[in-house]
C-alpha cells in the first residue's frame, strides 16, 4: 500500500506525547492508572527533549482553544504532576485494559497516519477496506464513535465467517483541528488516522 514503518527509537514516552498532544483532556479516563501502564524514572525517555514552543501551543489549545474550538477550559498542569514527568508504557499510542471472558492487559496494535490536503472520511474508509481485504477480511462496517483526538471517529468491524458475527478490528478517524493547529499545519491539510488490531 506504499506505507513505511516509522522507527521512533523510543520505547517510553512522556504523557505529553501519548495524551496532551492528542488533545486528550488531563482528566480523561484513559489517563487513569487502570487504563494505562505508568512507570517512574524510565531508563530512557524523551521528556527532556519536548519542544517548548509546541508544548506551549498545545497548552494554549487545551486552556483557551483555537481553530473554532473553545478548548477544554482548564489550567493545563506542568511540573512534577504534569505531562513531562509521567511516563505511560505504551505499545504505540495507546494501551487498553479490560475485563471480559478472556482477559488480556493490552492489545497489539498497528497504527497509521496520513496527512495531505483535503483528505476526507471516504479516503479513510478506502484505506481501511484495502488494508483489511489484503489480510483476508472481506466485509467491513463502520460505526460512529467518540475519540477525543478525532472527529469524526469510527469503530471498524469485520465479519468473521467462522464465528458468524461481526468483531471489532479497529478504530479510526480524522484528527481534530485542535491537534493539528499547534503543529503549524496549514488549514487545508487534514489527517486520517487509525489503530488496527484483531485483539480489540
Amino acid at each position: 500500500m506504499g506505507f513505511e514503518e516509522m522507527d521512533t527509537n523510543e520505547y517510553v514516552d512522556p504523557s505529553f506525547w501519548c495524551f496532551d498532544s492528542l488533545y486528550m483532556p488531563q482528566q480523561h479516563p484513559a489517563r487513569d492508572a487502570q487504563d494505562t501502564f505508568f512507570i517512574q524514572n524510565p531508563h530512557q525517555s524523551n521528556a527532556s527533549r519536548l519542544p517548548s514552543s509546541f508544548v506551549s501551543a498545545v497548552k494554549q489549545m487545551h486552556e483557551k482553544g483555537g481553530a473554532g474550538s473553545t478548548g477544554w477550559g482548564y489550567n493545563c498542569r506542568r511540573g512534577p504532576s504534569g505531562p513531562e514527568n509521567s511516563f505511560p508504557l505504551t505499545e504505540f499510542l495507546e494501551t487498553r485494559i479490560w475485563m471480559q471472558r478472556i482477559w488480556r492487559n493490552s492489545t497489539r496494535q498497528v497504527e497509521g497516519v496520513v496527512a495531505d490536503k483535503n483528505l476526507s472520511l471516504g479516503h479513510l474508509m478506502g484505506v481501511m477496506e484495502t488494508f483489511y481485504k489484503a489480510i483476508g477480511i472481506q466485509k467491513l462496517k463502520f460505526k460512529p464513535t467518540f475519540n477525543p483526538y478525532t472527529e469524526p471517529s469510527m469503530e471498524i468491524f469485520g465479519y468473521h465467517p467462522g464465528l458468524k458475527r461481526w468483531i471489532e478490528v479497529g478504530n479510526s478517524g480524522m484528527f481534530r483541528p485542535e491537534m493539528l493547529r499547534p503543529m503549524g499545519l496549514p488549514e487545508d491539510v487534514t489527517v486520517i488516522a487509525w489503530g488496527l488490531s484483531l485483539e480489540r
